[in-house]
């Protein structure tokens, strides 16, 4: 079926121009092939919005986005040190821009990808018998609830100075990011691993009791149950072992750099945030590397693999969203590199070379 997709860009701020620009020519290639049209909105935000607009986010960037059926984004941000952005006090600087939109946005879901492909095994700290025929699971972090939202407060009792900080989460909130890793599971492993620390905390044991119940609507779906001291050892231990990792929101902030860090490199990872429709943020996971900006070195390759997960999870196109990833896998296999990722013996691309390789592997 031709679909027209209504994808709004925010090309963002240092290499994001470049990575978004090859990830934008790979889309515009799946699109030529499976006889669909890609129409897009361009959007600033971060530093580029404070350059034009003197903030990092507009209200007019916010209504725009919401006409929009999902987002790419490039990395946002500068050099804290010399750039004038960090000038700003810090509800101006570009990354507000970022947490102003999400929060905008209603994006609850994220989704960090942490796959290891066979090419790339030798980049990996891991030891190789452990990751043997590489890795791909799929960290979901609930994004807008517990300890990082709720109230704290710092006072003196008795003389002493006591800080508190309150993790609370409802059912409705464990709930809706419960059916979205069940969803996505069903587009991969069908297997869902809810990390938690029910021997201790009540909001775990609620969120352990919430994701039983949504559990029993997906029966093709194996949930299993994991303390997350023990995740964090079995990600290192075991990574394959995983499909869909869903947890709460300071585990999954730990997790998911975690099981990034287990790839050996960040430049290959993308990122998605989603809310309750199907419209999604999709953003690679690395920095905006003001250093290297302009170089034509970027990796775009974790940009380009998040307008994969675009199509897959916005639009509901998988196959177009396999054609990308294999093309991917393809161009790694015939030993194209970018710097980031270069070893002995392979062949060094730069930026615009990678999306011309990748985009031409298109079928």
């Amino acid at each position: 079926m031709d679909m027209n997709l209504n994808i709004g860009v925010i090309k963002g701020d240092g290499i994001g121009p470049e990575i978004v620009t090859e990830a934008m020519k790979v889309l515009d290639r799946t699109a030529e092939v499976y006889g669909h049209t890609c129409g897009y909105t361009q959007l600033l935000l971060g530093g580029a919005s404070i350059d034009v607009h003197g903030v990092p986010l507009t209200d007019e960037t916010i209504a725009e986005a919401k006409r929009c059926e999902a987002v790419l984004m490039g990395s946002i941000g500068g050099d804290a040190k010399t750039s004038p952005w960090y000038q700003l006090e810090p509800s101006k600087r570009p990354e507000a821009g970022l947490l102003a939109i999400r929060k905008a946005l209603n994006l609850f879901a994220n989704l960090r990808p942490a796959i290891l492909y066979d090419e790339l095994k030798g980049a990996c700290p891991l030891k190789e018998e452990i990751t043997e025929g590489g890795f791909d699971l799929m960290i979901m972090r609930e994004l807008t609830g517990g300890l990082y939202f709720g109230e704290r407060k710092t006072v003196e009792e008795n003389g002493v100075l006591t800080a508190y900080d309150s993790l609370t989460y409802n059912e409705h909130e464990i709930r809706r990011i419960a059916k979205r890793a069940f969803d996505i599971a069903m587009k991969r492993g069908k297997k869902v691993t809810s990390v938690d620390k029910a021997n201790v905390l009540d909001s775990s044991r609620l969120w352990r009791k919430v994701v039983e119940e949504v559990a029993k609507d997906y029966p093709e779906v194996t949930l299993e149950h994991m303390l997350v001291d023990n995740c964090a050892m079995q990600l290192v231990k075991n990574p394959k072992q995983f499909d869909v990792v869903l947890t709460e929101n300071m585990f999954g902030d730990i997790l998911s750099d975690e099981a990034s860090m287990v790839t050996g490199s960040i430049g290959m990872l993308a990122s998605a945030s989603l809310n309750e429709t199907k419209f999604g943020l999709y953003e690679p996971s690395g920095g905006s590397a003001p250093d290297i900006a302009g170089k034509g070195i970027a990796n775009p390759i974790a940009t380009i693999l998040s307008a994969a997960m675009m199509l897959r999870y916005s639009f509901d196109l998988d196959k177009e969203a396999d054609a990308i990833e294999t093309a991917v896998a393809r161009v790694l296999k015939e030993g194209y590199r970018t710097i980031d990722i270069m070893s002995e013996g392979k062949t060094q691309a730069g930026t615009a070379k990678m999306g011309d390789l990748i985009a031409s592997y298109i079928a």
